[in-house]
């Protein structure tokens, strides 16, 4: 169960960029389980990572070898997070990290891996490790959609994202693919994210890319509130375009950043429609707050109420659950009378109550679409802010319940 149509698009290939995929049976026996990305020598990478302090120890040692500078090769398995494992945990990832270092020809800091999965069970390193000359030997430019699949957990769909823009008379692509379903409220990234270009970027200026539009897309995201110990969404410039390297007063970087930020959002949407059990894609929008924070505390309140989101899979226009996390959502000092409260262009609440022109049918007429907005126009400030999210259906509580099967 899914919002949209979902389908992947046409991916432009990325040069400089080869993608692998291999199966290496971690959970199930025929999975194409292992991606591989091989990067062009001279290959740019940024990246944000989880906030939560149980990191995972990919995510460890993926900062670790990202600091270090030359990345060469991205591998990410699924079937198995490799969080809540300790210091066997760490040992693990570097000996993958190892095995493709020696058969690619590279040095162990130049491989960055990430996990998805279950957490708190070993790797299996030696499946794993089996499964690499496979990869190795099968990575093409045009392998975006296979690897859309490749890295997906209790997705019901691949995910995927690319376009095409005019920088200075020279065509740069940009592709990217991200995974996600459950446990969403990134606070950073997505679950797994994977943005590759090939233009030219100061690493400096690519790193600022990567952290700003993180914030703008995956960082307004949530499905449950959760997030996750694996987070990581990397954002990768081969270089390969021919034209000059992006710097931060270039005349291209605007044109770049409005493509990148295309493919962010699509791809942070994406994830949202597939929430697990998801039926509705929820747009919350705040207005006219005082602050980010106010801003993101409000939405956030809404987004993640139980009672809210389970109206929306009822379909039920039950406001008062949303006029309820909006009033407990910390706000200080907020002027009932000013607030109001919309559901699509519905107005729920004016005056400290019920909107004197609201009806229970116009209410209900915005419940029953499958996309619906709220808006909650504090009257506060000149602050806007939006996130996105999705209802919590009884599938929701029956993927989880069985995630381990």
């Amino acid at each position: 169960m899914a919002v949209g149509p979902g389908t992947l698009p046409e991916f432009f290939p990325i040069t400089g960029v080869e993608l692998g995929i291999a199966s290496a049976g971690i959970k199930k026996p025929g999975r194409k389980d292992i991606v591989l990305f091989s990067l062009a020598e001279g290959t740019q990478v940024a990246g944000i990572f989880t906030r939560n302090q149980f990191c995972a120890a990919p995510v460890t040692l993926s900062r670790k070898h990202l600091a270090a500078g030359a990345p060469r090769y991205l591998l990410i398995n699924t079937g198995n997070a490799n969080a809540g494992t300790g210091e066997r945990g760490l040992a693990d990832a570097a000996a993958c990290c190892e095995a493709l270092a020696a058969a690619a020809g590279v040095v162990e800091h130049q491989v960055l891996p990430f996990s998805t999965g279950v957490i708190g069970e070993p790797l299996p390193v030696a499946k794993i490790v089996a499964a690499l000359p496979d990869a190795l030997a099968d990575t093409r430019v045009d392998r975006w959609a296979e690897a859309a699949n490749g890295i997906m957990t209790t997705d019901t769909r691949p995910k995927g994202a690319s376009v095409q823009v005019d920088l200075g008379g020279h065509t740069v692509s940009i592709s990217g693919i991200s995974k996600g379903a459950g446990m969403i409220r990134p606070n950073m990234a997505t679950m797994l994210g994977f943005i590759a270009t090939d233009a030219r970027v100061a690493p400096d200026v690519l790193q600022s890319l990567a952290s700003e539009l993180g914030e703008q897309s995956f960082n307004r995201i949530t499905i449950d509130g959760d997030t996750s110990t694996n987070d990581a969404c990397m954002l990768i410039a081969s270089g390969c375009y021919g034209g000059p390297e992006i710097t931060a007063d270039s005349p291209l970087l605007a044109p770049l950043k409005d493509a990148l930020r295309q493919v962010y959002m699509d791809l942070a949407h994406a994830i949202v429609r597939d929430g697990e059990g998801a039926t509705k894609f929820v747009t919350i929008e705040v207005n006219h707050a005082a602050t980010v924070n106010e801003a993101l505390d409000v939405a956030y309140t809404v987004a993640h109420s139980p009672l809210v989101k389970t109206a929306l899979f009822a379909s039920d226009p039950n406001w008062g659950r949303i006029l309820a996390a909006v009033g407990r959502a910390g706000v200080e000092g907020l002027d009932l009378n000013a607030l109001e409260i919309y559901l699509g262009d519905v107005c729920l609440v004016r005056n400290g109550g019920r909107a004197d022109d609201y009806s229970e049918e116009r209410g209900q007429a915005v419940m029953n679409q499958e996309e619906i907005t709220i808006r909650i126009d504090l009257k506060r400030g000149a602050v806007y802010e939006t996130v996105w999210t999705c209802d919590f259906s009884y599938d929701y509580v029956t993927i989880n319940a069985d995630y381990r099967s």
